[in-house]
């Protein structure tokens, strides 16, 4: 059952995006103990703030000369309100929590079986759909780090074509694409299914494992990174602000010491069925159902599947099974609703691994032995749909940085994208170096008419799919990418000032970036906000062009 829409629910049309900083550890003073500890030990915020200009002076020499982890132990989450297909861009200049290009994720394909595959060779799978029996044009782009630039190089037949050095990976991407638009090939391609894997996640509450939908797959740049082992065997290559799953909850890695224990793939053994005395499990029925009435609102929602139905088709369900933990029977925190198909389903899957003494897979603690640097490599990360987002990277669970709203779980609503009268319609030039000039009064009025119309049209095919108990995730699929979502995102001051040089246009930068206005309108919002927090490290971000170091 799905919800029914709500008739007063009108599309809107707005021109703006609003992006909020709603958590922070982030101040100049974090970069000033970074880099002073190696040479003066811990320091007081008294000491290392009582001499302003030489704290400028420092924080000015680490941008200048490119000393980049300095700038790395702060925090900043935002909620950010834009069009889908701001995200789009947003995810592709991803900012934050990142993985080595070798890691490699668990699959779960649709018959249930596992495969692990590196991130790196799932990124080019995923963006580009399809795997070459032989290459019909080799070659690509890569990071030259001499000369700090994009290499595109191309091969086609018998012949390297070399098409320069680009400061930007989007200039490097379009000349190898114009490249290979001029020379098409005329090989059979294999389609490779990567986009129907879901990944192995953990529900975060009972540790059980799970699977998700991989929603993208973000290439994030080259960047320093740690190496974690584990008692286990686990070796995990990550920046040191991805969060990482512990016994206590999510920690960045970079927090972590050894001997603290991180969540690791397992299949701890599950209590025989004999353990839970008939009689106790009929007394736990009814303590259960006189509870139902209480604890399930006349419409709730599924912890199973995420469904919403009436109260008469809920029942309450021990989210922790009571074989699993039997000290959580009586908890009414251990209840939540269920379904009855859900529920019914569960329960037979549970007593079949009780009866034959099977394992259930859960995530279970694992020391941590060493922790070391370990150079700088490319960088990638997942974007998974909730209501678990994280996955299983060489066996440890890890968390995506990048947490959009769901169209699976909740109606959307009809807020809609308009530009305005100020945003810049007609584009000049070639890829790499376009212009963007203003559109005439004839040009806005067919913008605003066709948008409007489109979107509406849209909604009430949404709408009449919703109303015919058609699946919210199924339905979600005619909504338009100028409809407005929100997401969370976390990043520290390197990742953010990395993100700003490649998304926002400034006179001060160096490295001259041609961004959308609209993804430029969000970050220009999250610089103001960090702008406040660390001056110092935002005035030498100018000073010294605008490349993050």
């Amino acid at each position: 059952m799905t919800d029914t829409p709500a008739d007063d629910l009108k599309p809107s049309f707005r021109s703006d995006v609003t992006v909020e900083l709603v958590k922070h550890s982030a101040a100049d003073s974090d970069v000033l103990w970074a880099a002073r500890v190696s040479t003066a030990g811990e320091q007081s915020l008294e000491e290392l703030t009582k001499d302003p200009e030489r704290s400028k002076g420092l924080i000015n020499y680490l941008m200048r000369d490119r000393h980049g982890s300095p700038f790395e132990h702060n925090s900043m989450t935002f909620f950010i309100s834009a069009p889908i297909f701001v995200f789009r861009e947003f995810m592709r200049h991803r900012v934050g929590w990142c993985v080595a290009g070798d890691t490699e994720i668990t699959l779960v394909s649709d018959a249930g079986t596992l495969r692990r595959r590196p991130i790196d060779e799932l990124y080019k799978l995923w963006h580009l759909d399809v795997e070459d029996r032989l290459p019909h044009s080799a070659g690509g782009v890569t990071w030259h780090a001499d000369a700090a630039k994009w290499t595109a190089r191309v091969r086609h037949g018998d012949t390297d074509h070399y098409l320069g050095l680009y400061d930007n990976r989007e200039a490097a991407d379009s000349a190898v694409a114009e490249f290979r638009e001029r020379h098409p090939s005329t090989r059979l391609r294999k389609l490779e299914p990567v986009r129907r894997n879901h990944v192995r996640c953990y529900d975060e509450e009972t540790l059980t494992a799970q699977q998700g939908q991989i929603l993208d797959v973000i290439q994030s740049g080259v960047k320093p990174l740690i190496r974690i082992t584990t008692a286990g065997g686990k070796v995990l290559r990550s920046t040191v602000d991805h969060a990482v799953l512990t016994p206590d909850g999510w920690r960045k890695a970079g927090e972590l010491t050894v001997g603290d224990a991180v969540m690791a793939a397992g299949t701890p053994p599950l209590p025989a069925e004999e353990q839970v005395p008939p009689g106790l499990g009929r007394g736990l029925g009814v303590w259960t159902s006189m509870r139902r009435d209480r604890l399930i609102g006349e419409k709730d929602t599924c912890h199973l599947c995420g469904g919403s139905f009436r109260r008469d088709e809920l029942a309450l369900d021990h989210v922790v099974p009571v074989a699993e933990d039997i000290t959580r029977a009586l908890d009414e925190r251990n209840l939540a609703p269920a379904c009855e198909p859900c529920q019914t389903a569960r329960s037979a899957a549970e007593q079949e691994r009780a009866r034959s003494g099977g394992r259930l897979d859960m995530a279970v603690p694992d020391p941590v032995v060493s922790i070391e640097d370990d150079g700088e490599d490319m960088t990638y990360d997942l974007s998974v749909e909730g209501p678990w987002h994280n996955f299983l990277a060489n066996g440890i669970v890890v968390h995506n940085s990048y947490n959009e709203e769901s169209g699976r779980y909740r109606e959307l609503e009809p807020v809609f994208y308009v530009p305005g009268e100020d945003r810049k319609l007609v584009q000049q030039g070639r890829p790499g170096k376009y212009e963007f000039v203003p559109g005439t009064d004839t040009q806005q009025a067919i913008v605003e008419r066709s948008m409007h119309e489109s979107y509406i049209q849209a909604y009430e095919h949404y709408q009449e799919m919703l109303a015919a108990g058609v699946a919210r995730e199924v339905a979600r699929a005619v909504l338009p990418v100028g409809l407005f979502s929100s997401m969370y995102a976390t990043c520290n001051a390197r990742s953010l000032m990395h993100f700003l040089g490649l998304r926002t246009q400034h006179e001060l930068a160096k490295v001259p970036s041609f961004p959308q206005r609209e993804i430029e309108m969000v970050g220009e919002k999250m610089e103001a906000e960090w702008a406040k927090l660390m001056p110092l490290t935002h005035a030498a971000f100018n000073t010294n062009g605008r490349v993050a170091p």
